[in-house]
């Protein structure tokens, strides 16, 4: 097997420096957009053989590192209770979302094998691949989650989510520990059917300030992520806006710490003293910049993680839409071609 992207979760050295990119099963490939039109997002992670295929297919096209499964971070509300649909243009958008203490009572977290699905598509990916490259499972952090099922979709202020964690902290530990019984079990599943490693997002983490991140998500991400590590493969802990608390988030745990662009990489591996390994961080809009630009870039990122085993290049977000394929190609390349 190539175990590159895993010697490098490890901090052990690799004979290059492993390149897989978040959102790399995406709107951006035809070859997805050819499947997208016969089919909607939920369809899609619910077939196995159609989410085996698009987490295939940047593999094939781009010569990654690692192959994340096609899923979609909200599955898991679905058998805690909730209705989950996809507007056109909106994103998800749950349509009983959770506000009160009898909506939080009524979750159920026994039904995590109707999940089973996203299982079934790891071990296809992994039969098809036959060790070429691993598998990265993902779950949604606690905070994200949470936020998604209080608001009922994508939120610009989060103002019923932190109202109830501000209003009655007994409700939000209820809320958040029945989230991590449901998160935990499904990370493992993905472990069982084949996944390498497990990236935990924390997409809406930035809406928090240090000091709430500390005492109202961390002891839940923490909870989270070593419940997963028991399973023996490493976590990836990645957050969107968190460098104002990055050392905190990296007391939460995770033997990989993604960081978003907004930070300076060898800052970020500094400030959590290289104690786990490091991925990111190139902003994804730096894919859209005239090649040579674009090698200056990637260079310069390469040039500050240095020769220290443990970075796993990687976006500071997801790829974009509009993306060229050409250049997230040549990107893949240049790191590759990269030299210290």
């Amino acid at each position: 097997m190539n175990t590159r992207f895993v010697d490098a979760c490890r901090r052990r050295p690799t004979d290059v420096r492993p390149v897989w990119f978040m959102r790399q099963a995406g709107r951006y490939l035809k070859q997805y957009r050819d499947i997208r039109a016969h089919h909607g997002i939920l369809e899609m992670c619910k077939r196995p053989d159609l989410a085996a295929a698009v987490t295939l297919q940047p593999v094939e096209i781009l010569d990654v590192d690692a192959a994340i499964i096609f899923a979609d971070l909200l599955l898991p509300v679905e058998p805690m209770g909730l209705k989950l649909r996809y507007a056109t243009g909106e994103g998800p958008i749950i349509d009983n979302p959770v506000r009160t203490s009898d909506d939080i009572d009524s979750l159920s977290t026994h039904n995590v094998d109707e999940l089973g699905y996203v299982g079934e598509a790891i071990q296809l990916v992994t039969r098809t691949l036959a060790g070429r490259v691993p598998v990265i499972g993902f779950v949604g952090a606690p905070f994200t989650m949470a936020s998604y099922m209080i608001e009922g979709g994508a939120s610009r202020n989060f103002i019923k989510t932190k109202r109830l964690m501000y209003s009655d902290e007994t409700l939000w530990r209820r809320l958040m520990g029945k989230i991590v019984d449901v998160l935990a079990p499904f990370a493992i599943s993905q472990i069982a059917a084949g996944a390498k490693a497990i990236q935990v997002f924390d997409s809406w983490i930035g809406a928090l300030g240090p000091d709430d991140y500390v005492r109202y998500a961390a002891p839940y991400s923490r909870a989270l992520i070593e419940r997963i590590r028991s399973g023996g493969v490493p976590v990836i802990h990645f957050g969107t806006g968190a460098s104002g608390f990055f050392r905190e988030m990296h007391a939460a745990g995770g033997d990989v710490l993604g960081c978003d662009w907004r930070i300076n990489i060898d800052q970020a591996w500094m400030e959590i003293s290289y104690r786990s390994a490091i991925q990111g961080n190139l902003d994804p809009v730096v894919l859209f910049a005239p090649l040579p630009e674009l090698k200056q870039r990637v260079q310069d990122l390469l040039r500050r993680t240095g020769v220290r085993p443990g970075h796993i290049f990687n976006l500071g977000h997801g790829i974009l839409p509009e993306t060229p394929v050409e250049n997230v190609k040549a990107v893949v390349q240049m790191v590759r071609d990269f030299r210290p």
